[in-house]
């Protein structure tokens, strides 16, 4: 059976981790996984989850199935909160929404019902774009296009070039957008471009998908997911993927969930049993112990408040390391090269360097970070920023 398989090379992050975990210095650094970290270098159990969880666990009396679609308040409180309380699509019973494993899962059920609904589109992706979006949706059988985003070298984006590209997209077409935070460059599109693009989407007849996988880390809750709201509002069509890894910290519980919406609830209704039945054929059924959390948090205004503090918290954490860095950046340089840094949204930002000098890194300072130079500044803290600045000038000036 298993004779003609090959030895496969290791995801890339996979590979990060492997190697952070067996350098043996004092002094490394990781800047490669995605994951949230504390100023203990923990990522860190929310106090709201904990207390949401006890209190899950306290009134548990059966771990039997939920339902295809996951659990009711929490479908009904995510709409909420992408959508926003006021929206069209949720006024005139157009939105679907169905729980999945974390936001991969959504991602994946969304190409599955993109390719039983119009198998010849293509989607087109962000370049750069999250190293798991080719997979998950180029494995469902999807011809993947890449468009034009973040000049890497500049540290700007390409909005243009995107322009100019999606002006040529076939009419039906998918786009698959990052809502904020965008991974792995950082780089955000403003209020004007999203207004924009949803009016090309509009006049071109694409398809919006976006993802949605760090609303509440770039300024706040509304303010991440003004773009979504604007889009779907302008489309009679769409698919958001959201996921609550990050924002609640619930990375190992896969909390995830898929919004449809259709141009009446007739549409909505169709779309939404191919949903289940693509999610019946992957996953069978959804897991719920996450789901739960969240829904306990989002119903609870008391939980809920100390959840919201607890993300600006974490918000205001990765802004300040974003700051620190790009100060000692222009100390040891001399100019203003990496300013980007402290101006970009989320975790990660592109340091824009070539393989060989993120390898030089690793093994002469043990900075960890992926090949095309991503960084989760959630790794930068305040004892080694001025070591990870010093080390990045140094090799620069060695190359």
């Amino acid at each position: 059976m298993f004779q003609q398989l090959k030895q496969l090379s290791p995801d890339t992050i996979l590979g990060v981790m492997a190697k952070f975990r067996a350098d043996p210095a004092a002094s490394k650094v990781d800047l490669g996984v995605g994951v949230y970290r504390d100023l203990s270098g923990n990522t860190p159990v929310l106090a709201s989850v904990r207390r949401a969880e006890q209190e899950i666990l306290a009134a548990q009396t059966t771990k039997s199935y939920v339902a295809a679609a996951g659990r009711e308040e929490f479908n009904s409180a995510v709409e909420e909160l992408v959508l926003g309380t006021a929206h069209a699509a949720r006024r005139d019973l157009r939105a679907r929404t169905l729980q999945t494993p974390g936001g991969c899962g959504a991602l994946r059920v969304g190409a599955e019902l993109i390719r039983a609904s119009s198998p010849g589109v293509t989607v087109h992706i962000s370049d750069p774009t999250w190293g798991n979006h080719t997979p998950l949706l180029g494995s469902s059988g999807l011809r993947l296009e890449r468009y034009p985003y973040y000049d890497a070298a500049a540290h700007r984006l390409r909005f243009d070039a995107m322009l100019e590209h999606l002006e040529r997209a076939a009419q039906g077409d998918v786009v698959l957008i990052h809502a904020c935070c965008h991974n792995p460059t950082g780089a955000d599109l403003d209020p004007a471009q999203w207004r924009a693009l949803a009016q090309l989407l509009q006049r071109r007849r694409l398809f919006p998908f976006l993802d949605m996988a760090y609303q509440g880390f770039a300024v706040d809750l509304d303010a991440d997911a003004a773009g979504v709201r604007f889009v779907t509002e302008l489309m009679p069509e769409a698919l958001v993927a959201s996921s609550f890894s990050k924002n609640l910290g619930l990375y190992r519980e896969r909390v995830g969930a898929l919004i449809a919406i259709g141009e009446n609830r007739d549409r909505a209704d169709a779309v939404m049993s191919h949903m289940l039945q693509i999610a019946r054929s992957i996953y069978s059924m959804p897991p719920d112990h996450g789901a739960a959390i969240a829904a306990r948090i989002f119903a609870d205004p008391t939980l809920k408040q100390e959840w919201l503090l607890e993300l600006a918290a974490m918000r205001t954490r990765i802004g300040d390391m974003r700051g620190l860095l790009s100060r000692h950046l222009r100390e040891v340089i001399g100019d203003g090269t990496f300013d980007f840094i402290g101006t970009q949204h989320g975790m990660f930002s592109l340091l824009g360097v070539s393989p060989e000098t993120v390898a030089r890194l690793r093994d002469q300072h043990h900075i960890h970070m992926t090949p095309d130079s991503r960084m989760n500044l959630a790794g930068i803290m305040p004892h080694n920023a001025a070591y990870v600045a010093e080390s990045i000038a140094g090799t620069l000036s060695a190359a």
